[in-house]
């Protein structure tokens, strides 16, 4: 086929992703240069389409962008107002005090938020300096200069057929071309992912770890509603399956965040985190808050969870990683927002710096150290044994020596040094005749949901006749080695019931690709054990488009 040819458009600073980093990234350089040229490209439909998250946010990383936050009308309304901890059983909880907690650990002075909503703010501090944002702009591929270093990325390319030819209304998109590009894309970020494997950034770094984190919001009896209150718990369903846990946050107009999340190094391929959460909704504790409640909106979204050590390197020539593009969420306070913000803040500060003097193209190495030795380090250095612990040792014994490591990191120094992360989540993953099948409920349809029904509140659609996004490195690994060796784990670990397996009389199993349903959390990319699943981005504006995720 020939070589697509594209105009192209240049500009100082290049961001992939209208999220929490690359909007603050935006922003501070028009604040420190209001001449500098900078463009946001965002592949959801709007600004905050794509944005999903629990979220308690520590404004901190507000504060230094933006310290009249407040004045500017942003959208954090709901302070929090009560902390509760609780172990659960099958039928009863135990509270787990707040006071041994380390001082990190206490939500004061935090606010429960819609991601999504301060991203669209975000985006109108960014537009009213002059930034140029884009929505529905997919960003499929970077570009390259003649050293091999990164100039560009291709972004608006639509119109292609599902064999990947160019159809009737095929636009090619356009090249944009910065002196520096940033990548802050989020998690398993597909371009981040290139850029990670292309320059080798992840040598000398623990492997990523991740989780799955998916959530309904209620409207609930307001007679049961309180304004305010955040509810983490562990425990029970996951048992000794998957580490885990849930989030319950009760934000304005009777409104309540019910989250769930599984980490993805757990070891049964027959586990299925989606009904581990529609189960957890039975929970006495659960089940009467959301009593005479309904579900209005659905979502899912993988976790970037190896704190500290799994950060790879985060600069190449010509680009930086952001954000979750890195991994930078504090997993005991499961809180990343904070830290992305200040990574934009940082990436901009050294791209400014380096534009002043000239340069262009090379490696932002002032970003990476402010990100390692800064607040961001800080924050993650003292809890990065709490995941090492955890996927080692289980539940219990990991709440004792990660609360003692952190108090220790809280003075300053730690008795075990830094803990290694060891596997892969795809490579945690043991063979089926290792483990016994999984029985779970059948969901209630008012309490729990199929997943299905639950896909239709995420609001997701894409365009049909285009390429599968979700691509196969060997079409025969599914069914081949993935169903005999590992029980088709495809099938469960997707949130979205992307993935079947099917078996019609008397012909071969076929491995089916719905991705009309995919909702864009990546974990197939993560968690496939023979590693076959290449997440690509679709075309612009495609995916689910969540309202106040």
């Amino acid at each position: 086929m020939a070589e697509t040819e594209r105009e192209a458009m240049e500009y100082d600073v290049v961001i992939v992703g209208a999220g929490p980093a690359g909007l603050s990234a935006a922003i501070r350089l028009k604040q420190l240069d209001a001449d500098i040229n900078v463009v946001v490209l965002e592949k959801g439909s709007e600004v905050g389409a794509h944005i999903l998250s629990g979220a308690v946010l520590d404004p901190c990383g507000l504060d230094a962008l933006i310290p009249d936050w407040k004045e500017k009308g942003a959208p954090l309304n709901v302070p929090v107002r009560e902390d509760n901890f609780y172990m659960l059983g099958e039928a009863g909880k135990i509270r787990v005090p707040n006071w041994p907690m380390p001082p990190l650990m206490n939500n004061h002075g935090n606010y429960i938020v819609s991601m999504g909503n301060v991203c669209r703010w975000m985006a109108e501090q960014a537009e009213e300096l002059g930034v140029e944002i884009f929505p529905g702009m997919a960003c499929s591929e970077l570009v390259f200069d003649d050293k091999g270093g990164i100039k560009g990325v291709v972004a608006g390319e639509f119109g292609k057929e599902a064999d990947g030819r160019h159809g009737a209304n095929y636009e090619p998109g356009m090249e944009l071309h910065g002196k520096y590009v940033f990548l802050s894309e989020g998690v398993r970020g597909s371009l981040s992912k290139e850029v990670i494997a292309r320059y080798d950034l992840s040598q000398g770094h623990e492997p990523q770890k991740f989780g799955i984190g998916m959530k309904e919001i209620w409207e609930i009896d307001p007679a049961k509603h309180r304004e305010g209150t955040v509810t983490h718990t562990m425990g029970w369903p996951l048992g000794g399956n998957a580490g885990g846990g849930s989030f319950i946050y009760h934000l304005e107009n009777n409104q309540v965040y019910v989250g769930f999340v599984v980490h993805l190094n757990y070891k049964n391929p027959y586990l299925f985190p989606y009904m581990e959460f529609q189960r957890f909704k039975h929970h006495p504790m659960v089940a009467d808050l959301l009593k005479g409640g309904k579900r209005v909106a659905y979502g899912a979204r993988a976790i970037s969870e190896g704190g500290y050590q799994s950060m790879p390197k985060m600069v190449a020539p010509g680009v930086a990683l952001l954000g979750c593009s890195v991994g930078m969420v504090n997993v005991p306070r499961i809180k990343g927002n904070h830290n992305a913000m200040l990574s934009g803040k940082a990436a901009a500060e050294a791209a400014h710096a380096a534009i002043a003097a000239g340069r262009a193209g090379d490696e932002l190495s002032a970003y990476e150290d402010e990100v390692r030795t800064g607040a961001i380090g800080r924050d993650l250095k003292k809890v990065r044994n709490v995941k090492p612990f955890w996927s080692k040792w289980g539940l219990m014994p990991s709440l004792v020596l990660g609360g003692f490591d952190m108090w220790t990191n809280t003075l300053g120094f730690s008795l075990f040094g830094t803990q290694k992360h060891g596997k892969t989540d795809a490579d945690a993953t043991e063979e089926a005749s290792k483990h016994q099948p999984i029985e779970y409920p059948k969901p209630d349809g008012t309490l729990s949901f199929d997943r299905l029904t639950n896909v239709a509140f995420s609001f997701t659609n894409h365009e049909e006749s285009q390429p599968a996004h979700l691509q196969l490195k060997d079409p025969s690994v599914p069914v081949q080695v993935n169903l005999p060796k590992y029980a088709g784990p495809a099938a469960r670990y997707c949130p979205a019931g992307v993935y079947e397996f099917v078996e019609e009389a008397g012909k071969d199993t076929k491995f089916v690709i719905n991705f009309q349903n995919c909702v864009h959390c990546k974990t197939c990319d993560i968690k496939d054990p023979s590693q076959n699943i290449t997440w690509v981005t679709p075309q612009g504006g495609d995916g689910p488009n969540y309202p106040n995720m």
